[in-house]
């Protein structure tokens, strides 16, 4: 059985890899190469039965070929990405043809921390802070506390619930958006997505880790933006387009939402013209909510450990269900 994975996946986990006697990896490399047991191969004899979409091909200049490669894999079975979100076409192409597809919680617990810092920030006033140290002014700044506010947070998976315990342990109130409508320890609320325009006006701060698909595409558009509070808080750690960004522009200028935390656009990189960099009422990122010192060894632990699930015919840890050309 082969695998297929990227050169710097394969130098993380190589000696992981030789639990499993009868595995052979085909290594990936950013020109596009392929080598097994260290000779050169072609993609036609590639034939891959699993391939290991890891966080190396985010930024690799040859990831469009690595698509390609899994697509064209006749016998392929089973892919893991390091990610949560599955919006790329080429998987539901292949979960089409049956191939199994698990994605990654790895990256919760750290893009919770992300938005946290961001909101405190913000309310805390961390700009005016470094500006006053800067010029040598001594004095004391009023700041928000988090204590009593309420926060909205569309899209209650993995990463909307870890953000949720960590707010409601500095005294958040918080409403959760998601299709299961059960009960959950970590909200006072969980409503449907339908269920927006009601509670949007009493959020302080709105999260948005929702997957993006037809349905939430510009979610975030003019009326959305209308019905938020006098003095909220936007953070987008989803995907960018979700959000209409000259509507998002607009209501800032409008002081509605009062700020925005964003680490992901609809181009990216962000192009150096666009003027979300320069505006007052913005904090953005670089589309890094998830890049820790932690992100190397969760995602290779958790490939590692569906490997072994899979070649045990056991059951997979995240796997996607449903997805739809």
């Amino acid at each position: 059985m082969r695998v297929l994975l990227h050169e710097e996946a394969w130098r993380r986990v190589r000696e992981g890899l030789e639990e499993f006697a009868d595995l052979e990896a085909l290594v990936f490399s950013d020109a596009a190469a392929l080598s097994l047991r260290d000779r050169p191969v072609g993609f036609a004899e590639a034939r891959p039965d699993i391939a290991w979409y890891s966080v190396d091909l985010f930024t690799s200049p040859a990831r469009e070929s690595f698509v390609e490669l899994m697509r064209a894999a006749v016998g392929l079975k089973w892919v893991q990405v390091s990610a949560a979100g599955l919006e790329q076409p080429a998987f539901a192409e292949l979960a089409a043809r049956e191939v199994r597809i698990t994605t990654s919680h790895t990256h919760a617990s750290s893009i919770a921390e992300f938005v946290i810092a961001g909101v405190l920030d913000h309310f805390q006033c961390g700009r005016e802070r470094r500006a006053q140290q800067a010029g040598r002014i001594w004095r004391p700044i009023f700041f928000r506390e988090t204590m009593g506010t309420h926060w909205l947070i569309v899209g209650f998976g993995a990463i909307g619930q870890c953000v949720a315990a960590r707010a409601r342990a500095l005294g958040a109130t918080i409403t959760g958006i998601r299709r299961d409508l059960k009960d959950s320890a970590l909200a006072e609320t969980i409503a449907p997505l339908s269920a927006l325009a009601h509670h949007l006006p009493r959020a302080d701060v709105v999260v948005l880790s929702i997957p993006l698909c037809a349905a939430t595409t510009h979610l975030v558009d003019a009326k959305f933006l209308s019905a938020m509070k006098r003095g909220s808080v936007l953070v987008n750690v989803a995907r960018g387009g979700l959000v209409d960004e000259a509507a998002l522009l607009t209501a800032l200028d409008s002081g509605i939402p009062q700020h925005a935390v964003l680490d992901v656009f609809q181009t990216e990189p962000l192009p150096p013209e666009s003027p979300f960099w320069a505006h007052p009422c913005v904090a953005l990122t670089a589309h890094g909510a998830g890049v820790t010192d932690q992100l190397y060894p969760r995602t290779d632990a958790l490939f590692l450990e569906n490997l072994r699930r899979f070649l045990d015919g056991r059951e997979l840890l995240h796997e996607a269900r449903g997805l739809r050309l």
